[in-house]
């Protein structure tokens, strides 16, 4: 019994520098390309009609605070700009900050559809969403990111 222990510490220790090197970054890579293309052709779609977008932003989107013109170019820029910085991973913890603003936003403006029993795939998939991009703006955009390469080249602009 006392001879296992240490051996399977070790091979969990190998085991996990294992994850650490070669999971773990393709991991962080695959959440942002995923979250990056949701959002994006999300800002694609409102940037094609937006005429729909001006009248959805009014009909039937509730933005606390915001004119549904503002709120409608706001949404737009959002899912256009931060979606790019995210599968860039250029700030990567701003542009995954400023996306989840975007989905509590939607969340917030659609709940009275996105809050009925009917809905709850749709609430699932934000809460999904919300969920990746909190454990982004957590650690980071990961070793397969422009701010890893920038840090690599220029280690004293990662000084804080």
């Amino acid at each position: 019994m006392t001879l296992i222990a240490p051996a399977v510490v070790r091979a969990g220790r190998t085991l996990s520098r294992l994850f650490d090197a070669w999971f773990q970054p393709l991991a962080d890579l695959a959440a942002r390309l995923y979250l990056a293309k949701v959002f994006f052709a999300s800002g694609l779609t409102k940037v094609q009609d937006w005429d729909t977008t001006l009248l959805l932003f009014t009909e039937e989107y509730h933005v606390p605070l915001l004119p549904p013109p503002l709120a409608a170019a706001g949404g737009a820029f959002g899912e256009l700009f931060f979606p790019l910085l995210l599968a860039l991973g250029l700030a990567g913890r701003l542009g995954a900050l400023g996306l989840s603003v975007v989905n509590l936003m939607a969340v917030v403006s659609y709940w009275h559809v996105l809050g009925t029993p009917e809905q709850a795939a749709g609430l699932t998939q934000h809460l999904l969403w919300g969920l990746l991009l909190a454990m982004l703006v957590g650690h980071g955009p990961g070793k397969l990111s422009l701010d890893a390469l920038i840090g690599r080249r220029w280690p004293w602009l990662e000084r804080d």
